[in-house]
Order: structure tokens, then C-alpha cells, then sequence
């Protein structure tokens, strides 16, 4: 009884513990498969990427609007957006590498957001904009993102055929429809975008993208398909928000870092002892 006393007091409590366990829950639904589908096209290093390139968009939706969600998320999901496009131009048009490109883009992008925010806020604004503030999610942010998961799902649905095809055999799509290869490619990264910039305002520009990989990283060591895959993905990103978010209450820690923690630490379980692959497995075998 204690010990279930103790889980429910913060959410039972407060009502902003509600609302940030709320849309990390709903975050995890819909950025923990986007991830598996980073993970299966060998991309998992562009979604950090992109998480840093939303930074200057939300500096200057700050600047604009203040700590306003809608302005930040605005800004942050052209940004993120433009970076895509425009690293997908360049190693279309040039010899240099997506991977290389977005390497290029995202550290100018990091440099110029961190520059924005210092020009006019508090090194604590700074922070928040890094790094999260779960008393910044009032009713209006989960109601963006739940809109923004409940899209994302949909999405998802619609594009899940092509993707696989995309992720196992892009030769295939980049022979017979070239046009629709672009088409589905940047459909994705603007999926990815979106999730980014649902995810920042609780969990920050640097880690919001830890709740779309790691999670997706950890279930490739439970799971035997794709369709398992993405069912435990969501479950990871789910159990890691609630441990995150207690640890938080009970630890006086920001909660994006906690949550991001929690999520590395059943990674790392995963690894040891996963089923699919992990160290103890193929030791016994």
C-alpha cells in the first residue's frame, strides 16, 4: 500500500505531474515507432540531428511570443523542416553524404538557437528551451500534443506499406518510383519534425529525441517482428516516462534528463538480457 501510495501521490497531487504524464504518454505512442523506422534506414543519428535543427525556430518563437508553446512549436517545426529539405538537397545535388549534411546544417543550426535565446533571456530560459520544464505544460499543450500523436498514428497508418518497403528494399522504390521515393522520404522526416517539436516543450530541444530512439533501440532486443517491434517500443517509451517522471517528483531532477535516464536504463537492461540478442541469451546459447 505504501508503495502504491507513493507512485500516485505526485499525479494525485499535482496537476502539472497530470498533464506531463498525460503527453509523454501520448509522445511515446507516437514517436517510439518513428524511431524503429529510423532505426530499420540506418538513420538513427538524423533524428538527433534534426532535434538540435528545431532549436533556432523555437529561439525565435520565444523571442516573439515568450515561453508560448504554439509560437515555439511553429517556429521550431519550419526550422527542423527546413533543415531536412535542405540537407536532403544538398546531397542530392552534391558528392557530399545525407549523414554529412545534416551533420553540417544541425551544428549551425544548435549554434544559432543557443545565440537567439542568450541574446535576450536568462540562462534559466535557456534551460527550459534545452532541456524542458514540465510546469510549462498546461492545458493547451497537451491538447497540441495529443493532436500531434493522434496525427502522427494516422500518418503512420497510411504510409506503414511504403515504409516497410522503404526501410528493407529502397532499391526497389528508388528503380520503379523514384518520385514516390522522395515523396515517402520527406513525408517521414516532416513526421519526425512534428514529433521533435511535441516532444521539446517537455522534454527539450536536446532530449527530445530520446524518447524516440531509445526506446525503439531497446525493443529490437525483445521483439521477433516489426509489428512486436513498434508494441514494445510504445510500451518502453510509456514505462519510461512514468519512472522518469517519478523520478523526477522524488529526486528534485528536471524531467526531460529523468525521463531520458529512465529510457537508457531499460536500453541497457536490454541489452544484458533481451531475448532477441541480448549479452545473457547468446551466452546460454
Amino acid at each position: 500500500m505504501t508503495l502504491l501510495h507513493l507512485l500516485l501521490d505526485p499525479f494525485a497531487s499535482f496537476g502539472f505531474m497530470r498533464r506531463a504524464l498525460v503527453a509523454c504518454l501520448a509522445l511515446s505512442l507516437s514517436a517510439a515507432p518513428l524511431g524503429v523506422f529510423l532505426l530499420l534506414r540506418r538513420m538513427s543519428l538524423v533524428g538527433d540531428a534534426l532535434s538540435h535543427a528545431v532549436l533556432p525556430g523555437a529561439a525565435i518563437g520565444y523571442l516573439i511570443s515568450g515561453m508560448s508553446l504554439v509560437a515555439m512549436g511553429v517556429g521550431g517545426f519550419i526550422a527542423g523542416l527546413a533543415v531536412a529539405m535542405l540537407s536532403g538537397l544538398v546531397s542530392r545535388r552534391t558528392p557530399l553524404k545525407e549523414d554529412a549534411s545534416f551533420a553540417g546544417f544541425y551544428l549551425g543550426s544548435l549554434a544559432l538557437g543557443v545565440t537567439l535565446v542568450s541574446l535576450r533571456g536568462s540562462s534559466v530560459d535557456l534551460l527550459h528551451v534545452l532541456f524542458g520544464s514540465i510546469l510549462a505544460v498546461d492545458t493547451r499543450a497537451i491538447l497540441m500534443v495529443g493532436a500531434i500523436a493522434s496525427f502522427s498514428l494516422l500518418a503512420l497508418a497510411a504510409l506503414y506499406r511504403a515504409l516497410v518497403i522503404e526501410s528493407f528494399d529502397a532499391i526497389f522504390l528508388r528503380v520503379s518510383a523514384p518520385r514516390r521515393l522522395a515523396l515517402i522520404h520527406g513525408l517521414f522526416l516532416a513526421l519526425v519534425v512534428i514529433n521533435l517539436v511535441a516532444g521539446f516543450q517537455i522534454l527539450g530541444t536536446l532530449m527530445s529525441v530520446g524518447l524516440m530512439m531509445l526506446p525503439a533501440a531497446g525493443a529490437r532486443f525483445w521483439a521477433r517482428n516489426l509489428p512486436q517491434m513498434l508494441a514494445v517500443a510504445m510500451g518502453i517509451g510509456m514505462l519510461a516516462s512514468l519512472i522518469g517522471l517519478e523520478w523526477s517528483y522524488y529526486a528534485s531532477l528536471p524531467a526531460g534528463p529523468a525521463i531520458v535516464l529512465s529510457a537508457s536504463a531499460i536500453f541497457f537492461v536490454s541489452i544484458l538480457f533481451g531475448t532477441r540478442g541480448g549479452i545473457y541469451s547468446l551466452a546460454r546459447r
